[in-house]
């Protein structure tokens, strides 16, 4: 590739990068776990939450502890990183 060509990348190959391999911990409100977490109980307002998501966005684990998204990202052999 030349530099003036560009790396064109669709929006399916994205989601799928880091795929089996990333895990993205991200700290959410209690407000807006529902629209991520299917299934979610009704949860008292104001809660601050750690939610660990596959590299395509997969929701995988809800927690109050930021630690344990860290501990089953690392059973899943996935890398944590977070999100901001």
């Amino acid at each position: 590739m030349t530099k003036d060509q560009k790396l064109t990348i669709t929006p399916d190959q994205l989601a799928h990068i880091g795929e089996g391999t990333l895990g993205y911990i991200r700290k959410m409100r209690s407000e807006d776990v529902i629209e991520r977490f299917q299934g979610t109980p009704d949860l008292q307002p104001g809660l601050d939450l750690w939610a660990l998501f596959g590299a395509d966005g997969t929701p995988i684990l809800l927690s109050d502890n930021r630690t344990s998204a860290f501990y089953r990202a690392r059973e899943d052999n996935l890398t944590p990183m977070s999100v901001h």
